[in-house]
């Protein structure tokens, strides 16, 4: 199955990783950040 080797433990946790760090990036920001809103 291709789907239990996409889902595979290393993926997971570099997936987590990646979310993690774009959370931190948002959060982190005093106010709404920029590059949000570039296409409005």
């Amino acid at each position: 199955m291709p789907m239990r080797r996409l889902f595979s433990r290393e993926n997971l946790f570099a997936l987590g990783l990646c979310l993690l760090l774009a959370l931190l990036l948002i959060v982190t920001t005093s106010t709404a950040p920029q590059w949000i809103y570039q296409g409005f």
